[in-house]
């Protein structure tokens, strides 16, 4: 926080206004506010908790589902009970009940891409903040593109005739489902980086990082 702002904040308590000092960070760098959103806290989350933390969990209650059906893949009621659960955590706008948190990776994702998006284009912010911030807007938007293919995939397991059409399905979807927290190496280059395409949960983890540590931020 600059002198400045850290002055104002002091008056203004003296003054018996009451403001928090994130009021006071958040007014002197927009950019921060969003890259809080989704690092560390959001309202409309469950808990308050941030968009990448709760794509995290709704991501790790699909990828364990599927894993669930890929071991029953005999079992044709089981498979499409454990798909309905890997589509609560995908998107409960479309499957109402399931084991996820009732916020859906989807809607994680996207919120990821439109915050870091704003703090791109705030005003005044770092080149730190528009490199990464470039970064995790690419595998933010591959991570949603895998959850529509997961959706559509989960759908289809759900009226699949028999366990073996559904089994094929869900053969398909394990892959997916990994890829969404460690990414992809498309490019057959060694590695998964951030471009779009490959990137995933991880690799917005790792620029996030990248981003906070630049800017200051705990």
């Amino acid at each position: 926080m600059s002198h400045s702002s850290g002055t104002l904040m002091l008056l203004l308590l003296a003054l018996g206004f009451g403001v928090a000092p994130g009021d006071i960070f958040a007014q002197a760098n927009p950019a921060h506010t969003h890259v809080g959103h989704v690092a560390s806290g959001f309202p409309a989350t469950p808990d308050g908790q941030g968009l990448l933390p709760a794509a995290i969990a709704e991501a790790a209650v699909v990828a364990q589902h599927i894993r669930f059906a890929a071991n029953d893949n005999t079992n044709l009621p089981g498979m499409q009970n454990h798909a309905g659960h890997a589509l609560h955590a995908l998107d409960p706008g479309i499957q109402a009940n399931g084991p996820g948190l009732g916020f859906g990776l989807k809607r994680a994702a996207d919120g990821i891409a439109q915050h870091i998006g704003l703090a791109a284009g705030s005003e005044g912010a770092s080149g730190a903040v528009q490199t990464h911030a470039s970064h995790v807007l690419a595998s933010a938007s591959t991570v949603s593109q895998r959850v529509d293919q997961l959706i559509e995939m989960a759908q289809r397991v759900q009226s699949a005739p028999d366990y073996v059409t559904a089994g094929t399905i869900v053969d398909q979807m394990l892959a997916l489902a990994e890829q969404l927290t460690a990414g992809r190496d498309a490019d057959g280059n060694g590695s998964v980086g951030w471009q779009e395409g490959e990137g995933g949960l991880d690799q917005i983890t790792q620029h996030m990082g990248l981003l906070t540590r630049a800017e200051g931020i705990d």
